[in-house]
């Protein structure tokens, strides 16, 4: 009987852009589909990122990847440093992109503070209705 593989985890990383709407723009289209080079995602998937997410809001980016048990982040930056394709596309982006405040390198980590499941559910009173809005 073979070991089950561990399931895929995700990561989350945060990001800024310089605060200017061309800029926006720009990164928004260059992650468009059809506009992200094929190389770029080609190495992402070789090296254990099944799915790559970026949402923004303004400025500020966030992104969550799903990595698979054989995530390769060492590979991926040696990748990143030698492939033609993906120097163009890190000097590219690289350009419209500052560091978060206080971080030492671009795209930290971002730790978790919350987890709803790990929150007891509150108990419901009888005869009240409806939900509360939930607070954040």
């Amino acid at each position: 009987m073979s070991e089950a593989s561990p399931a895929p985890r995700r990561i989350v990383r945060v990001q800024d852009l310089v605060a200017d709407d061309a800029v926006y723009a720009a990164y928004d289209k260059a992650h468009a589909p059809g506009h992200t080079p094929a190389a770029v995602l080609e190495v992402q998937r070789r090296h254990g990122i099944a799915e790559l997410e970026i949402y923004r809001v303004a400025d500020r980016l966030v992104m969550i990847m799903t990595v698979t048990a054989d995530y390769d982040p060492d590979g991926l930056d040696r990748a990143s440093a030698t492939l033609p394709a993906l120097i163009d596309w890190h000097r590219r982006m690289g350009a419209l992109q500052r560091r978060p405040a206080g971080a030492a390198g671009d795209w930290p980590e971002a730790r978790r503070v919350f987890r709803q499941s790990e929150h007891p559910a509150p108990r419901r009173e009888s005869g009240r209705g409806g939900n509360p809005r939930p607070g954040i």
